[in-house]
């Protein structure tokens, strides 16, 4: 299996064998995306624990949310590896005459504003994320509320993670909307760590009680 391939059916070991590797795929966007697909999973697995009849409702819409963000997630991390790759093809065209530099600068900025994207959807996912474990910290059983501070932790990671992986690419990017639209995005991490923050330090205090 090559990196990016149906990761949705490839064993961790074998990810995390790549990503070791030294390989130009995988790396942090991938990462990124996998980190949020884990929080996914996790608001997904404290969803259908909590079955008090008087929240099925909205459990039900929790986890079918959770679920969409899972899958989108995995589809990021391969969309990260091809478009790290298509960066990598940029920077080897030839540079040696103005017109070459040109080319070359063109299909960069181009390259990367595409390998900007899945970490964008990342941190779009993980905004979301933290969300879902807003709304499932009040109805969550008991014994799983460090599981939803855990679900916050992980998209927190996610999201810091993938910031630096568009900001990473912003610098070369010479399209102006696509550079502030991008830096809006980025600028959404702060608060999604605040809120991480706020959930993880209502859960530890429900734990001391």
């Amino acid at each position: 299996m090559q990196p990016g391939e149906d990761l949705d059916r490839q064993p961790i070991g074998e990810f995390l064998a790549q990503l070791s590797a030294r390989l130009p795929a995988p790396g942090a966007g991938a990462t990124a995306a996998i980190e949020a697909a884990l929080s996914a999973s996790l608001v997904g697995m404290v969803g259908r624990f909590t079955t008090d009849e008087e929240h099925a409702g909205v459990v039900r819409e929790i986890t079918a949310a959770a679920d969409a963000r899972r899958d989108a997630c995995l589809e990021a991390a391969a969309a990260d590896e091809a478009a790290f790759s298509a960066v990598a093809a940029a920077m080897e065209l030839p540079r040696g005459t103005a017109q070459e530099q040109e080319s070359r600068r063109r299909a960069l900025s181009g390259a990367q504003q595409e390998a900007a994207q899945p970490p964008r959807r990342v941190i779009e996912a993980a905004v979301d994320l933290v969300s879902l474990a807003e709304r499932l910290l009040p109805i969550a059983k008991r014994t799983l509320v460090s599981d939803v501070a855990a679900i916050t932790a992980a998209a927190r990671a996610a999201a810091t993670t993938a910031r630096l992986a568009v900001e990473t690419n912003l610098p070369g990017i010479e399209d102006e909307d696509a550079r502030a639209d991008l830096t809006g995005v980025v600028a959404l991490v702060d608060d999604l760590t605040r809120r991480a923050d706020a959930v993880e330090a209502a859960v530890r205090a429900t734990l001391r009680r």
